[in-house]
Parts: structure tokens; sequence; C-alpha cells
């Protein structure tokens, strides 16, 4: 219960992804000429909306309206805690955990398209109709990415396991398929995030906030609390997978991974603010077509050894 409320899970990865939040807001202001906010800035708005009233559509189902956007936290939790994040966990590893944690990293989009539809606003019907072509785009090529490093691992399906395979020998980022694996996997995470140019669910020029329109208060809170947590858990995820490189020295690692994060999150920043939104057909080909192409190049690569 620790693990999960406090460390590695709900409070730990709440807190960095509050200041994951902030970073993204503060570099997105200084791309654009622009001050910014301040540190507290993600803080202050959750406590805001904690404070403000919310309101239930007439016709949606009271339960499963309040019940989504728990789920969707408590899922992103169970992945940082199943990641072990930055250190590994308390919690001993399992076979077949990774697939746990990429079933897990569904939940929080499922989440959003039901939350969408009990709402029974059109426009929010509009963008669980989008989130549900994106979600279907882009899990493949992200599934197909991280078959990459389970190969190069030699089959080893716990996250531990691949983790400590990369210690023993070099991050996979270091060969070929595991870069453009990795790579891959990035771009997929902008779309798993709701990140431009993959926001067409959300538009908010088009269709206000889409999935989100019917949410206030407590609710909406909890549901841009699991997008910040996402914004922090899913690339450590990643980079404990792909560039993995535990020496046994806990001050060195933890400061490694961090260096590691804020590269990532610069990437997903910069790809971020310098592209336009795509239309909902145009972002699926992508992911279909060339997502698709460059990771199935690389688990051929990985399967060859390259």
């Amino acid at each position: 219960m620790i693990d999960f409320l406090v460390f590695p899970g709900l409070l730990f990865s709440s807190v960095c992804g509050m200041l994951a939040s902030f970073i993204d807001r503060k570099l997105t202001a200084r791309i654009q000429w622009r001050k910014g906010p301040p540190l507290l800035q993600p803080l202050y708005d959750l406590v805001k909306l904690f404070g403000k009233e919310t309101i239930i559509p007439a016709h949606a189902s009271r339960a499963l309206f309040l019940l989504l956007p728990l789920i969707s936290v408590s899922a992103v939790a169970l992945v940082a805690i199943l990641n072990g994040v930055i250190i590994k966990s308390s919690v001993a590893p399992f076979n077949g955990d990774l697939f746990v944690a990429i079933y897990l990293m569904v939940v929080p989009a499922v989440c959003l398209i039901l939350a969408a539809g009990v709402s029974g606003n059109p426009l929010a019907i509009v963008g669980a109709s989008r989130e549900i072509k994106l979600a279907l785009a882009y899990e493949l090529p992200f599934i197909l990415a991280l078959l990459v490093a389970v190969i190069k691992a030699r089959g080893e399906i716990v996250i531990a396991g691949i983790m400590n395979y990369q210690a023993y020998t070099s991050p996979f980022v270091s060969s070929l398929s595991g870069a453009l694996a990795f790579l891959a996997a990035i771009i997929c995470l902008e779309a798993k995030l709701g990140f431009v140019p993959f926001d067409a669910a959300e538009a908010e020029q088009e269709i206000i906030a889409g999935v989100l329109v019917e949410y206030s208060g407590l609710p909406l809170a909890m549901l841009k609390l699991s997008r910040m947590m996402m914004l922090f858990v899913y690339p450590m995820f990643l980079i404990k997978l792909f560039w993995n490189n535990a020496g046994g020295n806990v001050i060195g690692d933890v400061a490694a991974s961090a260096l590691k994060y804020l590269a990532v999150l610069l990437i997903l920043v910069l790809i971020r603010n310098t592209n336009p939104r795509l239309r909902i057909d145009q972002a699926v080909k992508f992911f279909w077509t060339y997502m698709s192409g460059i990771t199935l190049a690389a688990v051929i690569l990985a399967f060859i050894g390259i």
C-alpha cells in the first residue's frame, strides 16, 4: 500500500509529474518568447480545480462519470510501481510484468473514451471517436518498439530483467535497432500524452476540449493530474527499457536517469511546439505507415543482431 500511495506510486509520481508539467510549460513559453508560469503553477491549477463545483451532466452515468478519472490516475500510479521509476521499487518483479505495464498504459486513453461517451455531449463524442482512432493507430508501432527491447534482451519479459541485461552489456539505444525503436516510441508517447501534433481528440479550436468538455471540479483535476503523471512515468518507462546503464551507485544512477529524462522531455516539448496539429486521418496514416514501418524494420534488425 505504501508503494502505491507514496513511493514510487501516487504521491511521488504526482509531485514529479507536476514538476515535469512546469518544465514543459516553461520551455514552451521560452520557445514562444514568453516568461512562463511560476514553479508551483501546476499545483495551483489543481488546487483551484479541487475547489470548483463538480457538475454532472443530466443524462450521464453518475458512477462512471466520477469513477473513470480515479481509474486513470490509479493506472498510471501502478505503472510507476511496476517501473520502479528512478530506482527499483520494493515490490518484487514478476514474470510478464512488461505486458501488465503495456496494458495499464492503455487504460488512461480508454478512460477518456468512456468518460466522453457517458457524458453524452456531442463534442465529447467527436473527441472520443478521434481518441479511439488515434489509440488504434499508435499502439501498433508502440508495441513493436517495445518488442525490440524484448528481442535484444533475449526474450526477457520482466522489466527489471531488461534493465539488468543492459547494465551488464550496453544500453539498447547504442545499437541501430534500439535507437530506431526508442525514437519511434517517443513519437508514439507524444500521441499517448495528447500533445500536438496528435491532440485532435481535445482540439480546443475545433471541439473546445473534446473528451474533457463536460468535466469540471475534482474529476477534471484528476484527469489533468493523470496526464501530468504520465508525462513523468511514461518517458521513464522508455528510458529504463532502452537507455538503462545502472552501475550500482544509487546517487549516480538517479542523476543519470534525471538527465536522460530531461533530454526525452526536451524532445517531446520541441515536437509539440514545432508542428501543426494533424487531422485524425493524417495521424492514423502516419502511425500505420511510417511509424509501423520504422518499428518493423527495427524488429527485423534486432532479430539479425544489428
